[in-house]
């Protein structure tokens, strides 16, 4: 089956417009992924801190009638260990929004580009 649409030559003062508007919308896929990711670590951070009160308060024996005891080191594990990941979640979050990763800026930027002017050269096929 041959492709029977035909490509429209596109006006210069429409490329300039898209070029602004491609920037603008990079600039907010940006800002959109830092506020996704910090608003992850945040969760993280409060199922985190639900969880393991629960599971430390447990442990003690809180809610049961035997004696407490928050000196056992075991009743700790569980929050050590997941401890650790929620760090490395925090490395990585505060990492990759303070630090400027040129590297990765460029690349995200190339595709976003990239899948965007598919997307409207598409549109101006259909046409």
């Amino acid at each position: 089956m041959k492709n029977t649409y035909k490509k429209k030559k596109i006006p210069k003062c429409l490329k300039t417009d898209k070029a602004m508007e491609t920037q603008r919308s990079l600039s907010y896929l940006r800002a959109k992924k830092k506020v996704e990711t910090l608003k992850g670590f945040y969760s993280h951070l409060g199922v985190y801190i639900i969880v393991n009160t629960l599971i430390v308060l447990s442990a003690a024996n809180v809610f049961s009638g035997g004696k407490t005891d928050f000196y056992d080191w075991g009743n700790y594990v569980t929050p050590i260990f997941w401890g650790i990941g929620l760090a490395s979640h925090a490395i990585y979050v505060f990492f990759e929004m303070k630090v400027n990763n040129n590297f990765l800026k460029r690349w995200e930027e190339r595709k976003i580009k990239q899948f965007l002017e598919d997307q409207n050269n598409n549109q101006y096929n259909r046409k």
